[in-house]
């Protein structure tokens, strides 16, 4: 199990490769070099932030905590509700009507094509620079070997691996928002509800809303990560509080107990058994 609170890490300037302003805080996050690596981030964009439509090898869940994202033909993204965005499915292009704050978390999906860190896109970013510039999200070579003009996440990745990246195969047509203010809450314990927006792939990818009343205790389980949106109480010995992540692996449980009223949002990572062993070439960190 893992806890960390917010404001023991770092804010840090990323997404140079799109343009904009960008920071977020890497709150926690898997093993490097497998398919179920991943990264949970707290993150920040300004309206100045924006964004080619492109997609990734990976997946992404975004939790609009505050402002709004517009994503041209595929909606818009606004405060309160959360969209998930699978491997190989085209999005955007992407435009901040407002800054934003967002709960962010990118994984490996169902494919198995696996997550790089930030750290190894940002050196790619450097690199690449030696040969063209990043303007507007895309990547203009203009000199060695290489396409001309390409997503500037996608040139990172094949800079990094040295070879074509080859998306999977989208298991949906497009990006899904959900609106959390549609569902209800559901009881699953003595004060405690949950609203279950979705399960994602053969893999079973989860997002979703859980609430404590006062003084309720609940157990979580499953692989995933969980964040506090609001209240307050422990998790073991550890307090919990706004923006606290929970970790866990398969295998792990943790219970919680609410001092206040609290309301937390959880990730529910793909199960990827069969796939752990196999060695896959990860995707690159992008948002």
């Amino acid at each position: 199990m893992q806890v960390v609170q917010q404001e023991d890490v770092e804010r840090k300037r990323g997404l140079e490769h799109r343009g904009g302003t960008f920071y977020a805080r890497t709150l926690v996050q898997g093993v490097p070099g497998t398919p179920g690596n991943f990264k949970l981030s707290l993150s920040e964009s300004g309206a100045d932030h924006s964004g080619p439509r492109h997609r990734h090898n990976f997946d992404q869940f975004r939790f609009m905590v505050q402002g709004s994202s517009s994503f041209d033909r595929d909606g818009v993204l606004k405060e309160g509700m959360l969209g998930y965005f699978p491997e190989g499915v085209h999005y955007g292009p992407q435009t901040n009507p407002t800054d934003t704050f967002l709960i962010v978390l990118q994984f490996g999906g169902a494919s198995g094509s696996g997550y790089l860190l930030p750290s190894e896109v940002k050196a790619g970013t450097e690199e690449l620079r030696k040969f063209g510039e990043f303007k507007d999200g895309v990547f203009h070579r203009k000199s060695g070997d290489g396409k001309r003009n390409v997503d500037g996440f996608q040139a990172v990745w094949e800079h990094v691996h040295g070879r074509e990246m080859v998306y999977p195969q989208p298991r949906y047509d497009a990006p899904v928002f959900m609106d959390p203010a549609s569902f209800d809450w559901v009881r699953v314990g003595d004060g405690v509800e949950e609203k279950l927006l979705g399960v994602f792939t053969e893999r079973r990818t989860e997002g979703g809303l859980l609430r404590l009343q006062k003084g309720a205790r609940h157990q979580l389980q499953g692989r995933g990560v969980w964040v506090v949106l609001n209240g307050a109480g422990r998790v073991e010995a550890e307090p919990l509080k706004q923006y606290t992540a929970i970790s866990l692996e398969k295998g792990e449980e943790a219970t919680i107990e609410a001092s206040e009223a609290m309301q937390l949002l959880h990730y529910g990572l793909p199960d990827l058994s069969g796939l752990e062993s196999l060695r896959h070439a990860p995707a690159a960190a992008a948002e």
